[in-house]
């Protein structure tokens, strides 16, 4: 049977509540697996591993409780090994890597920000932004509303202006939030999305990220902001260096098949 691994720990970090639940159904027990100066939080795997809404959480459910008394490096939903011995040993091969990992991320954690436009203020600002756009559109609207050329042609500009507003708003987030962060993480773009950022932040520092965020709303109405967050530090785990020499934390385990938060 595989080995499905939540997180990695110090040897030292106090252990789990006893009788925690894993994954799977029915639960499967979560245990310890040590190496030298570090442990690997794991249970066995189910036969077919899936992002069920109930795996999820327990996922999340143990990373928080592994959380609780120190820092965790957590790997992504679908981290599985095909056995312990396989485990262990990558823990003893990238034991120098994760050790540095959890001394950075110590007393940090993540929050994600996920912003858009609001359709109808941004459009507002393209128009008072650009004076060819108001032109044709009052121009259009003499002709009773132009021809089915000029339409198209105002459709065109307006969409450009709207594209090179989330490219500029993109970038305005990053700059107001990152001061307040000790890192920042850009992440997958998807639809709906014009900026898609996890800000690593300490703890002791989490009610000034968050007022910053709030200014960010107030200053700037066009912009629609999510934010999930305190989270365990997904986006953190690897430094780019050790993605590209040696693979993602979670890779090296086995295929991530999903974050469990972040939405």
């Amino acid at each position: 049977m595989s080995t499905y691994v939540y997180g990695i720990i110090r040897a030292s970090h106090s252990s789990l509540p006893k009788d925690t639940d894993g994954i799977g159904d029915p639960p499967r027990p979560v245990r310890e697996l040590h190496q030298g100066e570090l442990a690997a939080i794991v249970s066995d795997a189910p036969a077919e591993l899936r992002p069920k809404r109930r795996d999820l959480l327990a996922h999340q459910r143990v990373l928080d409780a592994a959380g609780a008394d120190g820092v965790v490096l957590p790997m992504r939903f679908g981290s599985a090994s095909p056995d312990d011995d396989t485990v262990t040993t990558v823990l003893a091969q990238r034991a120098e890597h994760f050790l540095e990992r959890l001394r950075t991320l110590d007393g940090k954690t993540e929050y994600n920000v996920k912003a858009n436009h609001d359709e109808e203020a941004v459009l507002y600002l393209v128009m008072a932004d650009n004076d060819e756009i108001r032109m044709l559109v009052e121009a259009n609207r003499e002709a009773g509303g132009g021809s089915h050329e000029e339409k198209v042609r105002l459709g065109e500009m307006v969409a450009a202006a709207v594209q090179t507003r989330e490219a500029t708003d993109a970038e305005l987030l990053q700059q107001a939030l990152e001061p307040t962060a000790e890192a920042v993480s850009v992440g997958p773009q998807s639809t709906g999305w014009l900026a898609n950022l996890s800000f690593l932040v300490d703890r002791g520092s989490a009610e000034e990220f968050l007022a910053a965020v709030d200014a960010l709303r107030q200053e700037h109405a066009h912009l629609e902001l999510r934010v999930h967050g305190p989270l365990p530090p997904y986006s953190f785990v690897d430094t780019p260096a050790s993605q590209q020499a040696e693979g993602g934390t979670a890779e090296a385990f086995g295929a991530g098949a999903a974050q469990p938060t972040n939405g």
